[in-house]
């Protein structure tokens, strides 16, 4: 399913992963405690800067900040649209 949305310049649209709802030795987490994913998938990406082309690609998981990036609901999934400097790693 294509997403109708293109970023412009050097921002990123990156689909987080779901939050671990278990722990290791089975503890149930409650959604008020659960850390706020710091990895995702990138959906869609801009053409980048004229000086600065665009080193991640659509299909790539990065890591990024735990504050990096505005939140928005499309087609009733949540992304994070954000620059590709807030990306810290590719995994």
């Amino acid at each position: 399913m294509a997403l109708n949305i293109k970023p412009l310049a050097d921002r990123v649209l990156v689909e987080p992963v779901e939050a671990e709802t278990k722990t290791a030795s089975g503890i149930i987490i409650p959604d008020n405690a659960k850390e706020k994913p710091q990895q995702g998938k990138v959906v869609a990406v801009g053409n980048g800067k004229k000086d600065e082309p665009m080193t991640v690609k659509v299909g790539d998981t990065v890591l990024y900040g735990k504050y990096s990036g505005t939140e928005l609901k499309l087609e009733g999934k949540d992304y994070l649209i954000m620059r590709e400097s807030d990306i810290l790693a590719i995994v």
